[in-house]
């Protein structure tokens, strides 16, 4: 199993949502964030000067898959999340050595 971690553009989420419910994914988990790469940021100018933003606001979207659906989901967020600038944002691919659901106890890909 693995997990995903997309740091994509807010505009995007819903094309980005639609696409991975379109793909099976049943779950995921989306966190406002702050961050900056490459770009560090951007210098903005406002009616009282200039001013430095260095933590550009994006969303974080995480999913968990099975192995065999790693491919495809990373075509499905590639293609539906990238607008072809500066700051379109990461994924991040993790690992999972244990899932189990709360609820009911199931382990690993019952769980997902």
């Amino acid at each position: 199993m693995k997990k995903i971690e997309a740091i994509i553009r807010h505009f995007k989420l819903e094309e980005v949502k639609r696409a991975l419910v379109g793909c099976g994914i049943s779950g995921m988990t989306v966190t406002e964030v702050r961050g900056f790469g490459r770009q560090k940021g951007r210098s903005d100018v406002s009616h009282s000067g200039e001013y430095a933003a260095e933590f550009l606001p994006k969303l974080k979207v995480e999913i968990v898959v099975r192995d065999e659906q790693l491919d495809e989901i990373l075509d499905v967020l590639i293609r539906t999340a990238r607008t072809g600038q500066i700051g379109d944002g990461k994924i991040f691919v993790y690992d999972l050595a244990r899932v189990v659901r709360i609820r009911t106890g199931e382990l690993d890909e019952a769980a997902i």
